[in-house]
C-alpha cells in the first residue's frame, strides 16, 4: 500500500516522518532499517510516525536506522515542524510525549524551541588513550552521552569520528547498553563545536540534538559554571543550535534545544 511521507532535517540530521493519525499503518523496527536504508530505501538517520497521543497533542515514536528506540532532540524538533504542516496542531506552542516522557515546545517563525527533559550527569570510569582529551563527562540528556573535550591542538575535524567513536561505543565499559560519543572543542566563551557518533545510527550524524545539549551542559559543568540563565551556542557539521537553560543552587532546569528544522522533500512509499 502507498503512503505519503516527509522528509525533514535539523541542522543536517534527517528524517522520514509518516502522519498516522488514523493508526492505519502497521510499523515495526523492521520497517524503519528498510525506510533509511539510503542504498535501498528513502534514506534518514531515523524513522518517526506520528500518532495521537491521550496526554499531549500527539506521540512521536522514534525508530534508530537499526529498528531501535529512543529519545531524539532534533527528530523532536522535526516533528513539531511536521505537525504543524500536516495540521496536527494548529498554534505556535504545543507538547508531544516520546520514549521519555512529555515534552513541551514552541515554534518561532524559523525555530523550534524544543524543551529537553533535565540533564543526568552519571559517574564514568571511562579513560581515552589515543585522544588528547583535556576533560569529559557522561550526561544523560535522553540518550546517553559521553562528551570529550578536545585540546585545542587538534582540530576536532581532524578526528576519525567513525573509528574513535565505535572503538568506544563498543569498549567493555559501554558495549552493554551503548552510548553516543561527542568529540568537542571549544571555540569561544559559551562557544563550542561538536562533531557525534551515535548509536543505532552507528555512524557520524551531522547535528546529534541530545549531543548538542549535553555537550552545552558539560561545557558550563566543566568550564564556565556560573549561576543565572545560560545560552550556549553550539556548532555541528550540518549548522548551528543554541541550548539554554537555567543553573540554580548547583541544578539544571527549563533546558531547551533551539533551532531550525526544514522540509526536504515529500513523497510516497509502499509500507
Amino acid at each position: 500500500m502507498k503512503n505519503k511521507f516527509c522528509k525533514y532535517h535539523g541542522t543536517g540530521n534527517d528524517f522520514v516522518l509518516i502522519n498516522n493519525t488514523n493508526l492505519q499503518i502497521e510499523h515495526s523496527p523492521e520497517l524503519a532499517l528498510r525506510l533509511c536504508d539510503r542504498h535501498f530505501g528513502i534514506g534518514s538517520d531515523g524513522l518517526i510516525i506520528i500518532e495521537p497521543a491521550d496526554t499531549a497533542d500527539f506521540k512521536m515514536i522514534f525508530y534508530n536506522p537499526d529498528g531501535s528506540q529512543s529519545f531524539c532532540g532534533n527528530g523532536g524538533r522535526c516533528a513539531v515542524r511536521f505537525a504543524k504542516d500536516q495540521e496536527i496542531i494548529n498554534r505556535h506552542k504545543t507538547s508531544f510525549v516520546s520514549t521519555d516522557g512529555i515534552h513541551l515546545a514552541e515554534i518561532d517563525s524559523d525555530t523550534i524551541r524544543l524543551q529537553m527533559h533535565n540533564p543526568v550527569i552519571l559517574p564514568t570510569n571511562f579513560s581515552e588513550k589515543e585522544l588528547p582529551v583535556i576533560n569529559k563527562l557522561l550526561i544523560n540528556t535522553g540518550s546517553p552521552h559521553l562528551i570529550l573535550f578536545i585540546d585545542t591542538k587538534l582540530n576536532i575535524l581532524e578526528i576519525d569520528v567513525k573509528y574513535h567513536g565505535a572503538k568506544i561505543r563498543y569498549s567493555n565499559t559501554f558495549k552493554k547498553e551503548g552510548v553516543n560519543v561527542n568529540f568537542v572543542g571549544i571555540d569561544a566563551e559559551n562557544n563550542i563545536s561538536i562533531r557525534t557518533y551515535e548509536r543505532g545510527v552507528e555512524d557520524e550524524t551531522l547535528s546529534c540534538g541530545t549531543g548538542v545539549t549535553a555537550a552545552a551542559i558539560a561545557y558550563h559543568s566543566l568550564f564556565n559554571k556560573i549561576e543565572g540563565s545560560q545560552t550556549i551556542n553550539v556548532n555541528a557539521v550540518g549548522g548551528e543550535l543554541r541550548v539554554k537553560f537555567d543553573y540554580t543552587n548547583s541544578e539544571y532546569s527549563n533546558t531547551h534545544l533551539c533551532g531550525p528544522a526544514e522540509l526536504v522533500f515529500t513523497g510516497e512509499v509502499d509500507i
